[in-house]
């Protein structure tokens, strides 16, 4: 089974994060949630979801997992301001491991300079954005480009992109 990293902090999107991390850990995926700080509880901006981070960016090595998993929300736009997780996520699609986004996910792949030429979808707040880093924007539930990225806009896509998720990592 894979081991999955959700780089995640306060205003995520509270059924971004936890739908997708249900269906991984239900599969016997295991998901280790990366924030500035292991142990600090992080909240969803719904306020219905606490989560307890497991590890500090500081403590963590991309090549330790097979997977990255990016929550939207608020929550990719803050991380992306800090050079240590756009290092992290660039190497996820460096190395053609899959990576999921949801909503304003891509956003941190954005600033990875990691999505042009790519086929790829997010919160249409973003659209332009996406468009702007050379993405080639899709308005559909789940876009999956090259067997590796999986994206979706937002939480009524959620079935559709843990489908495909979960598909990439059975292959």
């Amino acid at each position: 089974m894979s081991k999955i990293a959700c780089v995640i902090t306060s205003e995520f999107e509270d059924v971004e994060y936890t739908q997708p991390n249900d269906a991984f850990t239900q599969e016997g995926h295991e998901v280790t949630t990366i924030e500035w700080e292991a142990g600090k509880q992080v909240t969803g901006k719904q306020g219905e979801t606490t989560v307890t981070i497991d590890s500090s960016i500081d403590d963590v090595k991309p090549e330790d997992f097979d997977a990255l998993f990016i929550p939207g929300g608020f929550s990719p736009d803050q991380l992306r301001a800090d050079d240590k997780f756009v290092s992290f996520a660039k190497h996820f699609m460096d190395q053609k491991k899959p990576v999921f986004a949801i909503c304003h996910g891509p956003q941190l792949l954005i600033t990875a300079k990691s999505l042009e030429g790519r086929t790829a979808t997010g919160f249409h707040s973003i659209a332009v954005d996406m468009e702007y880093a050379k993405v080639n924007y899709k308005d559909e539930e789940v876009v999956v480009c090259q067997d590796q990225l999986v994206t979706s806009r937002q939480p009524d896509d959620i079935p559709a992109f843990n489908r495909e998720a979960l598909k990439l990592l059975e292959s």
